[in-house]
Parts: structure tokens; sequence; C-alpha cells
């Protein structure tokens, strides 16, 4: 498979995706990072959630599920496959949250990513994002997290 020439299409999370993302997240992260069925169950029900997922030829290629409170929208988790990665899936499903957060009247979406996942660093600060502070043993296993924001929209602006 060589996913740079394969097209996907992003769409929203239907519930009978369900196992085949909690799976994904699972190989995109170590057992004490990825989350319990019952953990991503919640955050995908939970009030002001919403998940986008990349669609190739009926397979999915990874996700992102975001929530929002008012003007602040939050990244919870982007998951992409390994085949995909590199390939402008997981900057599609980041523009698409993003532009659907602006619509939604966001001004900022914040997220959280290991202080020691290079390539999640790379990423996020190649699309805008930059480092806030350390939260300190935000994961399982002691790691620290740093705390990045973007501003993605000006409220007064969209909703006029």
């Amino acid at each position: 498979m060589n996913a740079k020439k394969e097209a996907f299409h992003l769409r929203d999370y239907l519930p009978k995706d369900f196992e085949t993302l909690w799976q994904i997240d699972q190989l995109c992260y170590e057992p004490l990072i990825a989350y319990s069925r019952r953990d991503l169950r919640a955050f995908l029900n939970a009030r002001g959630a919403e998940c986008v997922v990349a669609d190739l030829a009926g397979e999915i290629a990874g996700f992102c599920i975001t929530m929002q409170r008012e003007q602040h929208a939050y990244i919870v988790t982007i998951d992409v496959l390994v085949p995909y990665r590199r390939a402008g899936v997981g900057s599609a499903l980041l523009a698409e949250v993003e532009r659907r957060a602006i619509s939604q009247g966001a001004g900022t979406m914040a997220l959280d990513t290991a202080t020691d996942n290079s390539a999640a660093i790379a990423f996020w600060q190649k699309h805008g994002y930059r480092k806030l502070g350390v939260r300190e043993g935000y994961y399982p296993n002691g790691r620290d997290a740093f705390a990045m924001t973007k501003p993605i929209g000006s409220p007064a602006t969209e909703r006029s």
C-alpha cells in the first residue's frame, strides 16, 4: 500500500467506527498512554466533543477527537496509523478540526503532548502551535507534557 498516492476523505465519526478507533489508538500509543475503551467512549460521547475520521476506501487511516467549550477548543487525541504518516492525513485532520472549531466560535485550540516526543512536537510547531509550559507528571507513567496552544480565529469576527 502506498498511502501517499491514495486519496482519503474526511468524515464524521459513526458509532460503528468505535472498535476500529480504539484499535488504532492502541497501535499509536504505548499501553500506559493509549485510552481504555471506557475512556475513549467517554471522550466521544462528552458534551462539546467532535471526532473527524480520515477514511481511505472504507478503511480508517486516522482520526482526531476535539472538545470545545465556548471559545476554547482542545485536541484530545490525533491518531494516524504508521503507513499514513507523512502523507498529509494528520495535517488534513488538524485543518478540519480547526476549521470546525472556528465555525463554532473558538478562538484558540490547545493540546498536551509528551515532552520527549520530538516528532509530535515538530508536527505541532509546524502547524503553528506554541509551548505554554510543562505539565509535570501529566501521563500515567510520570512523563511530562508540554501544554501547547494556537490562536485559530477571532470569535467576534467569525460570528458577524
